[in-house]
């Protein structure tokens, strides 16, 4: 059975992206350096070795226009990934890479996931929306954070509110982020919120 793992990076102070998305699409203003440590040899050596791992993604739809569908990309994961959305959509192949639109939430895009996986592990990315919709699921087995010395004031928060609770398995120090993997256990206490997830 596949392990489910979400994977983000974030800030200090808790968000995903910077403020004033509007005029700085994408990451945010400031943002942009969430992600500065996949540019260096240790952060690079680490996401391929969840990529190595990893037998399907799921995503948003959100974050697949953002990035054009990584069409610069010629099948840049080389392998199924699942694109959560409102909006229906043909299947895409890009070389080895084969997305899959699903309209019926993020448990539904999980699950087909773990079908398409095998035994291997599930890579859940952003936006903060799928990732909060995933951890209540109760379909993740592991919460990968990457957290940049990095004080954004606003922007995206990850979390809002009450979660599964969390132990810590693993921690990995790179000079431009902290690598922290929790196991995911029960949903904590405190009533579950509506979660309007992605506009997709």
């Amino acid at each position: 059975m596949a392990i489910v793992e979400v994977d983000i990076s974030m800030s200090v102070d808790g968000f995903v992206t910077g403020p004033d998305l509007d005029t700085w699409p994408g990451f945010g203003r400031g943002g942009e350096r969430l992600h500065a440590w996949l540019g260096h040899d240790a952060g690079r050596r680490l996401s391929e070795a969840t990529f190595a791992a990893s037998g399907a993604v799921v995503t948003s739809r959100r974050v697949y226009e953002d990035t054009n569908g990584w069409a610069d990309q010629d099948g840049f994961y080389r392998m199924p990934v699942f694109v959560v959305t409102h909006r229906p959509h043909e299947a895409v192949r890009r070389g080895d890479t084969a997305f899959t639109f699903v309209t019926g939430g993020v448990a539904a895009a999980i699950e087909a996931a773990v079908a398409a996986a095998a035994d291997r592990r599930v890579h859940v990315m952003g936006g903060a929306s799928i990732i909060r919709q995933a951890l209540r699921s109760g379909l993740v087995d592991q919460l990968r954070l990457h957290i940049v010395p990095l004080l954004l004031g606003a922007g995206t928060a990850l979390f809002d509110g009450a979660g599964p609770e969390l132990e810590h398995q693993d921690t990995v120090d790179t000079p431009e982020a902290t690598h922290v993997t929790y196991r995911v256990g029960r949903i904590g206490p405190g009533p579950a919120r509506a979660e309007p997830g992605d506009p997709a």
